[in-house]
Order: C-alpha cells, then sequence, then structure tokens
C-alpha cells in the first residue's frame, strides 16, 4: 500500500480525476478479462486443435503400419524394410510425411534421413512398450509431431501380441495447425482491442453519469462559497448521488435560514448602535457644553466640589470619544466611508501628528527626507492611523517609543512601511489573533486602560480602505511592534485616483 500510494503521488494532477480513474479501472478490467478468456479460448483451442491432428496422424499411421506389417517378415531385411516405408508413404503421399523403419541396427527411411528429432526416450519407449509412443517438438521455429509404434505379432487368438523387434517412425511437419494456431491468435487480439474500444466507450458513458451531478455539486459549492446561498440542485432518481444532492439542498437551505438570520440581527445591532450613538450625541453636546461653562467656575468651588467637576468632565469626554468611535464603526459596516484623497508627504504628515498632540519629545522618529514618500490618502484617516498607534504605544508601553518610515520596492509596487514600536511587556500570545477586534482588550499582558477598545479595530479599517495592511508582533528583546504598509500612489501614476471618492 505504501508503494501504491507513493506511486499515485507521482502521477500528474490532471490525471488523479474521478474521468480518468474510471476509465483506468474500466479498461483494466476489461484488459484483463478480455486477456483472461483469450487465453483460456486460446488454450483450450490449440489444445483441441493439435489434439485432433494428432489423434488423426496417429489412427492412420498405425493404419497404414497394420497393412505392411501383414507382408513383412520377423526378420525383415533392409530391403523389406525400405519396401515397408515406400508402402507407408505411398499411403500417405500428400502428408509431407518422413518415415523411418528399423529391425536392430537395420534402417530404412524415406524420403530423407533427417531423423534427429527422435529423442532418446521416445526411441526407449517403442523398444519397450507395446503401444504408440508420440512427442510434439519445436525446431528451427516449426513444431513437429514424432511418432513411434512397434510392429506387433500375435501368437493366438487369446494371446497377448508380442514385440517383432521391427518399428516403424513418423515425424509430421504441423504446418496446418500452426496456422490454425496464427489465426486464433489474430482473432483474439482483434477481439481484445474490441473489448478494450468498448470498455472506453462504456467508461465514457459511465464517467458522463458519474461525474455529472458530481460537477453539478462542484458548481453549486463554488457558488455557494461566492454567496449564493439560494442556489439548489435538481434531485433525480433514488442512487447515492441522489441522495447527495438532497442532502446538499438540505443543508443549503439550513445554512440560507441561518445566514439570513445572522444577518438579519446584525443589521439589528448596527442599526441598534447607530441610533444609539445618534441620540447621544445631542444630550453629550449639551453636557459638554455644561462642563465648559463650569470648568470657568473651577477655581472656585471647594476641593470636593472641583473633584467631582473634574470626574464629571473627564466621563463626559469619554463618553463622547466612545459615541464618535461608534458612529466611525458604523459608517464602515454600513460602507459610507467617504475617502478625501490628497497627495501628501508621509513624513510631513507624521510630523504634524506628533506636534499636535506634543508628543515630539515622547517618540523617536527615523523618517526619510521631504518627497521621498508622497502617496495619495486621506489626510483625517491617515492622522487616526498615526495617533492611535503612537497614542497605544505611550499608554500601554514603555519608553522608547520608536517610530520609523521607510520605503520598499516589491513585485506589486512601491510601497511605505510605517513601524511603531515600544519597550513595554508585548501583547500576550493568546491576545494576539484578536488584537484588531471590536471591544478586545489585552488587559491581562498590558495596564488596563479606560479606553473602549475600538481604536485599534478603526485603525485597521482605516487602513484596509486604503488598500494597505497592518499586522502586530512582539520584539524579541520585549515590547511590541505594530507595521502598517500603504501603497504608494502619485497623482501622475494613478489617474483613477480622485479626490473624493465614496466606498
Amino acid at each position: 500500500m505504501p508503494f501504491l500510494r507513493a506511486a499515485l503521488a507521482r502521477v500528474p494532477l490532471p490525471l488523479r480525476g474521478l474521468r480518468p480513474r474510471l476509465i483506468a479501472a474500466f479498461v483494466l478490467v476489461a484488459t484483463v478479462s478480455a486477456l483472461s478468456t483469450g487465453a483460456l479460448a486460446f488454450r483450450g483451442a490449440r489444445t483441441g486443435v493439435l489434439q485432433q491432428s494428432q489423434d488423426a496422424v496417429i489412427k492412420q499411421f498405425r493404419t497404414s503400419v497394420n497393412a505392411v506389417a501383414v507382408y513383412t517378415p520377423p526378420e525383415p531385411d533392409a530391403t523389406e524394410l525400405q519396401r515397408a516405408v515406400d508402402h507407408v508413404l505411398h499411403a500417405n503421399p500428400e502428408q509431407g510425411w518422413r518415415v523411418m523403419a528399423t529391425y536392430g541396427d537395420r534402417r530404412a527411411w524415406a524420403p530423407s534421413a533427417d531423423f534427429g528429432k527422435l529423442s532418446p526416450e521416445l526411441l526407449r519407449s517403442v523398444r519397450t512398450r507395446r503401444a504408440a509412443v508420440f512427442q510434439r517438438v519445436n525446431a528451427d521455429g516449426h513444431s513437429y509431431l514424432v511418432v513411434g509404434m512397434p510392429v506387433t505379432y500375435a501368437a493366438g487368438a487369446n494371446a497377448e501380441p508380442r514385440l517383432s523387434g521391427t518399428a516403424m517412425f513418423l515425424v509430421v511437419p504441423q504446418n496446418t495447425e500452426e496456422a490454425y494456431v496464427k489465426v486464433m491468435v489474430g482473432n483474439i487480439e482483434r477481439a481484445t482491442l474490441v473489448a478494450l474500444c468498448l470498455a472506453v466507450a462504456l467508461a465514457l458513458l459511465a464517467a458522463s453519469g458519474v461525474l455529472r451531478p458530481v460537477r453539478a455539486l462542484r458548481g453549486a459549492t463554488r457558488r455557494m462559497a461566492e454567496g449564493h446561498l439560494d442556489v439548489r440542485l435538481a434531485v433525480s432518481g433514488s442512487d447515492e448521488l441522489a441522495d447527495l444532492s438532497q442532502s446538499f439542498n438540505d443543508t443549503a437551505a439550513a445554512l440560507e435560514q441561518s445566514v439570513a438570520e445572522l444577518r438579519r440581527l446584525e443589521a439589528r445591532a448596527r442599526r441598534f448602535v447607530a441610533d444609539v450613538s445618534h441620540e447621544l450625541r445631542t444630550p453629550l453636546a449639551a453636557m459638554s457644553a455644561v462642563t465648559d461653562v463650569l470648568d470657568e467656575t473651577a477655581p472656585h468651588l471647594d476641593q470636593e466640589t472641583g473633584h467631582a467637576l473634574r470626574l464629571v468632565r473627564e466621563g463626559t469626554s469619554r463618553l463622547n470619544g466612545l459615541v464618535e468611535d461608534l458612529m466611525e464603526i458604523s459608517r464602515f459596516d454600513a460602507g459610507a466611508i467617504d475617502l478625501n484623497l490628497d497627495e501628501l508627504d508621509l513624513a510631513e504628515s507624521v510630523a504634524n501628528t506628533l506636534a499636535a498632540r506634543g508628543w515630539q519629545g515622547q517618540v523617536e522618529t527615523r523618517v526619510p527626507g521631504p518627497g521621498v514618500l508622497r502617496t495619495r490618502v486621506d489626510p483625517r484617516r491617515l492622522d487616526v492611523v498615526l495617533a492611535n498607534l503612537v497614542g497605544n504605544a505611550l499608554r500601554h508601553g514603555a519608553p522608547p517609543v520608536r517610530l520609523t518610515m521607510e520605503r520598499e520596492e516589491r513585485a506589486d509596487g512601491a510601497w511605505a512601511v510605517i513601524r511603531v514600536s515600544d519597550n513595554g511587556p508585548g501583547i500576550a500570545e493568546e491576545a494576539m489573533p484578536h488584537i484588531f477586534e471590536r471591544f478586545y482588550k489585552a488587559s491581562t499582558s498590558r495596564t488596563r486602560s479606560r479606553n473602549s477598545g475600538l481604536g485599534l479595530a478603526i485603525t485597521a479599517e482605516n487602513v484596509r480602505v486604503h488598500q494597505g495592511r497592518i499586522s502586530a508582533a512582539n520584539l524579541p528583546g520585549g515590547g511590541a511592534r505594530f507595521t502598517v504598509e500603504l501603497p504608494l500612489r502619485r497623482d501622475s501614476a494613478d489617474g483613477d485616483d480622485t479626490d473624493g471618492g465614496s466606498r
């Protein structure tokens, strides 16, 4: 079995399909059946032809020998032996026989002395047995029948025959039998070829009948993978393939129902988040305005009232940020994101982001010179990406926080690679697959924060709408590193870009 599996592994992939295997199986079965049947038929027919010919020759030879035995004396001389040989040949003129008579050391033959095909075993059997002895001999690519027959005499009516010492030998070519055998071989070869052709035709018909529902099933699964959950198969018959088609239809119906329910629940959840976020904006705006007014009176308030006011202000600010994040997530889910693209220098954008938040002295930067990395991006969304990554590194990591930016040339074009790293404890391995999920907080590996858990999810969405990639990893020496890859597209190199594409 390992050898068979290894042999199948070396077969080219196009030959491993169901159709080639069915055809090969049918052809193999037909070949084995045809060859086995042909071999048995050939063996039986050959044996029958040779046996019939052998019996006829021996019977005819015995008749001829019995006819000359009457006129041959018990102790014949050479002349009498030759007369007996000539009589046998005269009685069978068209048989191609070669006959030899022996008595002791005396020999007589006709038409030639070519009797080298007489084996010692046959000569010995003729001297000791009273019955005819025969052999089939192959010589020079031809088959010969060799017969030895002792001449016997009966002393009385009930006495057993006794050997006279005279023996007659016959060598006859079996050319006619060989011709019959060659004809049989040719017929068997033609029958085998016809059987193989029929096997291929039957294999094609069987493969077509088997593969038609299989191809339909493959096409249906592909359409289902593309999102067409309403695809169904036509069920005909009551065999295993019909059961498979019915099972597929039942599975597809159940899946369509489940997905429809999930989509309905997801749409309700999105609508609920969008509605709640929208409804909270008005009271939050009012609360922000009130806290701004109260901030002006904070110096005149006692310590406890001032502390309570600061807590209200911080809570209002956090709630306002959460509402804005939820509104942004809702726009991503609804596909209502507007990209206001503009060609700008990424290094300059980094400097502006850090300066706007007062992070220049807290972040080590290594960026290329002006004009090296220019591309078309949405400035506001790029600022959100940089601010979230740097802010996370400052809040959850440890100094030094580093931001590097470089250009990489790849097979699919030029890319800007932005890396933000810190020297903190890093990200727990169990949290790594979920780091960009919504509302996920890696609280087991980083200092517990008061953020909403939407920052990295929004960052990832903003990178994706720019056809970029984002990833996270832990550094060997400690700390986490976030990598953002953005394709470099210029106005002159990408005429399809517009300043305000809706995605």
